[in-house]
């Protein structure tokens, strides 16, 4: 699992193999809560197999806004490193296998390779792809109609569209199922 990822981290191969000891893999089933909204997150994973989404109880209903897929990772960033209260719930929507690592390992490892600027680097570059991924997401609802904004996803990442229940696309797009399902049809009729 973690051999894809060696090419883009420059540690000698002992501190390779310690810092990947402190993984340790998890199979989980669909529909399992790895983080509830409201609780601290203690663990960050790493996605081998499957997809999970992130959400948020709006007034009784659940809000997704994220979804991660294969060699990404994800956690509540926010909570996992202030040990504040998640805003946000993790799910997985496939089975999955994960590796998850604790705060106290993620804390020592960041401690020893921040003085190295190309670590230093990719850390940088993961907390801002993540940021630049919701602002994305954010500014889309300002910009564009549900349909464009459905339009995009199937251009852009259409694996979401193959993988993904379209009741989670929906709350995705700011959408109810039944609009969803409107605006899919529209397309399949302008074709």
């Amino acid at each position: 699992m973690f051999e894809k990822f060696r090419k883009n981290f420059p540690l000698s191969p002992e501190k390779w193999d310690e810092y990947i000891s402190y993984f340790r893999p998890i199979h989980v089933p669909a529909k399992t809560i790895l983080l509830r909204e409201g609780d601290i997150s203690r663990k960050a994973y790493l996605i081998e197999k499957g997809c999970l989404r992130v959400w948020f109880n709006n007034k009784g209903e659940d809000i997704t806004f994220q979804f991660f897929f294969e060699n990404r990772t994800v956690s509540s960033i926010e909570s996992f490193r202030k040990s504040i209260p998640s805003l946000f719930s993790i799910e997985t929507i496939e089975p999955c296998t994960l590796w998850w690592i604790d705060k106290t390992s993620v804390d020592k490892i960041i401690e020893e390779v921040s003085a190295l600027p190309a670590m230093r680097s990719q850390i940088l570059e993961a907390l801002f792809g993540r940021t630049l991924d919701y602002m994305k997401h954010f500014l889309s609802f300002i910009r564009d109609t549900p349909q464009e904004r459905y339009e995009k996803l199937l251009t852009q990442d259409p694996h979401i569209v193959q993988r993904v229940p379209q009741h989670y696309i929906a709350s995705y797009l700011g959408v109810s199922s039944v609009h969803l399902s409107r605006i899919k049809a529209k397309i399949a009729r302008a074709k």
